[in-house]
């Protein structure tokens, strides 16, 4: 099993959340984040003053899913969360080692 974590921009969730859905991919946790990499922040003007802003608003989703739907799951994170401009985001794997459904006890893939 692994855990797939994807920063994407903000307006690309529900697309890419349905792209998902569409693979069969059902379970996923959504968390509105701030960070910057390459795009560093930006300029804004208020009230007549520039100010920078250092960190931007993203969106983390995760979702741990059998090995055999990793690739998947990456490939179709990619083509939908990708707008080609700088920004667009990150996609982590990570090696999951037990998850257990705290309602019946299931572990491992039977609790995903």
């Amino acid at each position: 099993m692994k855990k797939v974590e994807a920063i994407i921009k903000p307006f690309k969730l529900d697309e890419v959340r349905e792209a998902l859905s569409e693979i069969g991919i059902n379970g996923l946790t959504v968390s509105e984040v701030k960070g910057f990499g390459r795009q560093k922040g930006h300029t804004e003007l208020y009230r007549g003053a520039e100010y920078v802003v250092d960190f931007l608003p993203k969106v983390k989703i995760e979702v741990v899913l059998p090995d055999d739907l990793v690739e998947r799951a990456i490939e179709t994170i990619v083509e939908t969360a990708r707008t080609g401009k700088i920004g667009d985001g990150k996609i982590f794997v990570v090696p999951v080692e037990q998850v257990v459904r705290i309602r019946t006890g299931e572990t491992n893939e039977q609790a995903i």
